[in-house]
């Protein structure tokens, strides 16, 4: 890898969106992992890689020093992919890329990405055109057939076999689609801090993903669970409204803190004893479309950890399987029926010094050859009401599939 400790500084500014748009958009297998439109804190990648195993990447130590620093950022390079929820894999090795560093403006060259010359030259990226009309997805199930999968999850919950379970599902948008231009509506009507765009091949994934999975610094783990969703509102009063009654329900409050006690379960089994704690608990957090009930766990990892034992102790996040884990696992595969694919796994980016940061791959679209589809879903309680759980599964598709061109189906 080239001398990643001193990168060509561009000074000035580059907007991310027109230097992806110019500089790598026609690549099979690129990356754009992304901080927000309109971001004034925190740092862009985008570049391009070449297909790596899995294994190479998680088999570094995540208990080293991290090489990157305010200065120079947290990503040096490493691998860029994304896990599937049934684990299969599809990384890229990273040795060249941009990074962007919004706070200070300026743009950071390493490797042999692109020449200084080529940078300078980036053009402002044509306005992206809007979606064309699709007309109305299709659903994996019925808002009925979801509702009756709701009451089976609530029976089992009585049974004892899980006290939380989250039920997902599917809506799928025929035809070719240009997956940059949906990633590009996405990101500017409903962009979050951990939004992404990787193409891998056929396949690409368009993420406004406000769910940060694991972050690995200097031995530290740390994880974001959400659980709790409420739409926003137009009337400033009505949307802090909203944000107070997402803050004090009884129920989201019960679900988040269940995916915290699972969470602080997982990372026990690969972290030093009495360091595993929470840092924040049920905290508000604010989107363009969404509020979000958030809360944090963090521990310290015991010597020699790798990435990829930390994978094994925390993959899938219990914020998409429900609580005990292995019980809803089961429970969900034979209720859903069908594979949840790219939905539900996670994305981002692990470095060669150990570090990761990587986010639940939630708020997103997956792109294939001949169709798009969109994953949603919700946790369910024994208090949970079958009308509200479908409601809310609409709620979380409809901003990706407004990027697509295409309406919720009707009783969602």
């Amino acid at each position: 890898m080239p001398d990643s400790a001193s990168p060509f500084t561009r000074h000035g500014w580059v907007d991310p969106e027109a230097a992806f748009v110019d500089l790598f958009a026609a690549s099979a297998h690129a990356f754009w992992l992304d901080a927000g439109a309109d971001a004034r804190t925190g740092w862009s990648w985008m570049g391009t890689g070449r297909p790596a195993d899995e294994s190479v990447s998680t088999g570094v130590d995540a208990t080293g020093p991290c090489a990157g620093d305010d200065r120079t950022g947290a990503f040096r390079g490493g691998w860029v992919g994304w896990r599937a929820y049934e684990s299969d894999s599809a990384w890229m090795r990273v040795d060249s890329f941009l990074a962007f560093d919004h706070a200070a403006r300026r743009v950071l060259v390493y490797g042999d990405a692109v020449s200084p010359e080529r940078l300078a030259a980036v053009t402002p990226a044509a306005p992206v055109p809007d979606a064309p009309a699709r007309g109305t997805a299709s659903a994996r199930v019925s808002p009925d057939r979801y509702a009756e999968l709701i009451e089976a999850c609530r029976e089992r919950i009585r049974e004892g076999d899980a006290y939380q379970l989250c039920l997902t599902t599917r809506f799928t948008v025929p035809g070719a689609i240009d997956a940059l231009d949906v990633f590009r509506r996405l990101r500017r009507a409903s962009g979050s801090h951990h939004a992404g765009f990787l193409r891998q091949g056929g396949t690409a994934l368009a993420s406004v993903s406000p769910e940060r999975f694991l972050t690995v610094r200097d031995g530290h783990v740390h994880t974001h669970p959400i659980k709790g969703t409420r739409r926003r509102a137009a009337d400033a009063e009505a949307d802090r409204a909203l944000a107070e009654e997402l803050r004090t329900d009884a129920k989201e409050r019960a679900e988040n803190v269940m995916i915290v006690d699972l969470m602080r379960n997982d990372l026990s089994r690969v972290c030093e004893p009495s360091t595993v704690g929470v840092d924040r608990l049920l905290e508000v957090e604010t989107y363009p479309s969404v509020h979000q009930l958030v809360s944090e766990v963090s521990g310290r990892l015991l010597p020699g950890t790798t990435i990829g034992e930390l994978l094994s102790a925390a993959f899938p996040a219990g914020s998409m399987t429900g609580a005990p884990k292995a019980s809803a696992m089961e429970i969900l595969a034979g209720l859903e029926a069908a594979p949840r694919g790219v939905y539900s796994g996670t994305f981002g980016w692990i470095g060669d010094d150990g570090s990761a940061d990587l986010a639940m791959v939630i708020r997103s679209v997956i792109v294939e050859p001949d169709a798009a589809w969109v994953g949603a879903g919700g946790g369910i309680t024994w208090r949970s009401v079958a009308a509200s759980e479908v409601a809310e599964v609409g709620l979380k598709a409809r901003a990706p599939l407004a990027a697509l061109g295409a309406d919720v189906p009707p009783g969602w």
